[in-house]
């Protein structure tokens, strides 16, 4: 693909609408990359390169085309919406405007339609695939509707343009930075958009004395994340190899194949079953039921509804699911009322820590995860850091003992926001031992009928 700059369309357009971008601007918006990420700080200009971006890939397709601008609720695609409608309107290209955003429509004279798209409402985003798509505040989109987007471009082989600034650096849109910045995915960049290079709030640039101010005042995080558009993730996060990127996938249950149901048992903090099918040697979590304050029989219960039970054939427990405490154990209930006998073994926090940890890279022969979840299971994927924990909606991921200063401290991870990855370990390790070629062929479970 040509590159952008390249373009003398591209430019003609910009002086146009009297847009001049910086070095900074220019990188992005000659990205010839399908899925661009862009991290800014606070008033860096995000929703003004986001809508020239457009205008960009605009003059690239060929015939009437159809564009997105999705963003939690129709409110923060306002400003991308309003830069659109007053460049196409400088360029004699504007048909017709909506007044509203909720929703909005841009008509050009060629028949090209902008639309915005509100993620609180799920059936806008299943309408014909677009062109292109501008994620405005991005940062704030969750975990599904990114994928659901990247699904709805894959038809026209589509772009997607997301900006958005920082709010923590634990969850997907961070990891993905990450990732998209180190050149992972070959279709796939990152790019910083520091606030500093809006010169017109900020005219020294990097050396403004406000900018100078908030470097001496504000604290490290918040400097790097709201000023610098760079993360600044917390130490210590025991499975920093998962990759949204690479191990989330929207990967559905197949009727007839085997399930698997590798389960962490607990109450107070949360009860994990990962709900798994294994094609060759990859896992598949194609769902999960993540439970707090229910006891075994409600669970089970909810297990049993499920469409995917019909075809539950294996299961593994945590092995203190065979102890009695004040009630029966765990697995003694599972057998009793599901009929479902589930194996269990001691594993040391360490083996088990790396054998995940193993599982999370990446086959060397096939450029696959073997590991992959569906974006939906929010249990699992809360305590890999990559969305809220589910229960309280705040970031609680697995992370190692540290001290005052954020320094690892041993080799065991604290004890909590765990069930499910330990739910993995279980798994992974009766049904594979604890080499990746170490395959067990006996597996001491069956489904009773």
């Amino acid at each position: 693909m040509q590159t952008l700059n390249e373009s003398d369309v591209t430019d003609y357009l910009y002086e146009k609408v009297n847009f001049f971008p910086t070095k900074e601007q220019k990188d992005i918006l000659n990205s010839a990359y399908r899925f661009t990420l862009v991290a800014g700080g606070e008033q860096a200009g995000k929703s003004m390169i986001a809508s020239k971006y457009l205008l960009a890939r605009f003059v690239e397709t060929e015939g009437k085309g159809l564009y997105w601008l999705v963003a939690a609720d129709y409110e923060r695609t306002r400003a991308e919406f309003e830069y659109l409608v007053e460049d196409f309107a400088a360029l004699g290209l504007l048909q017709e405007a909506s007044k509203r955003v909720d929703p909005g429509r841009i008509v050009l004279v060629d028949g090209t339609r902008i639309e915005t798209k509100s993620a609180k409402d799920p059936r806008t985003l299943a309408m014909r695939a677009p062109n292109g798509i501008i994620g405005c505040e991005a940062s704030q989109l969750d975990l599904e509707t990114f994928y659901r987007l990247r699904g709805r471009a894959a038809p026209k082989r589509g772009w997607m343009f997301l900006a958005g600034t920082f709010e923590g650096s634990l969850g997907w849109y961070p990891q993905m930075f990450t990732s998209w910045a180190s050149g992972a995915e070959p279709d796939s960049r990152a790019f910083s958009l520091p606030s500093y290079t809006n010169t017109y709030l900020y005219p020294g640039g990097i050396d403004d004395p406000e900018i100078l101010r908030l470097r001496e005042t504000a604290s490290d995080d918040f400097y790097l994340e709201r000023i610098e558009g760079k993360p600044s993730p917390p130490q210590g996060i025991v499975f920093s190899e998962f990759k949204p990127d690479a191990h989330v996938a929207d990967i559905k249950y197949e009727p007839g194949k085997e399930v698997h149901l590798w389960m962490d048992p607990g109450y107070a903090s949360a009860y994990a079953i990962q709900v798994v099918q294994i094609y060759d040697d990859q896992v598949r979590v194609v769902d999960e039921i993540y439970e707090q304050g229910l006891v075994t029989d409600e669970m089970i219960e909810i297990a049993m509804s499920r469409e995917w039970w019909q075809d539950v054939k294996w299961g593994v427990i945590d092995i203190a699911g065979n102890q009695h405490q004040a009630m029966a154990a765990p697995a003694e209930v599972w057998l009793e009322q599901a009929g479902l006998y589930l194996s269990s073994q001691k594993i040391r926090i360490a083996e088990g820590t790396e054998r995940l940890k193993g599982w999370l890279k990446i086959d060397p022969k096939t450029h696959a995860p073997r590991l992959v979840i569906a974006p939906h299971c929010h249990g699992v994927l809360s305590e890999f850091g990559v969305v809220p924990n589910p229960f309280d909606g705040q970031s609680r991921a697995y992370q190692w003992k540290t001290d005052r200063d954020g320094n690892i401290m041993g080799d065991i991870p604290e004890d909590k926001n765990n069930h499910a990855v330990k739910a993995l370990i279980y798994g992974l390790i009766d049904r594979f031992g604890y080499g990746y070629i170490d395959k067990r062929n006996t597996i001491t479970v069956k489904r009773w009928s």
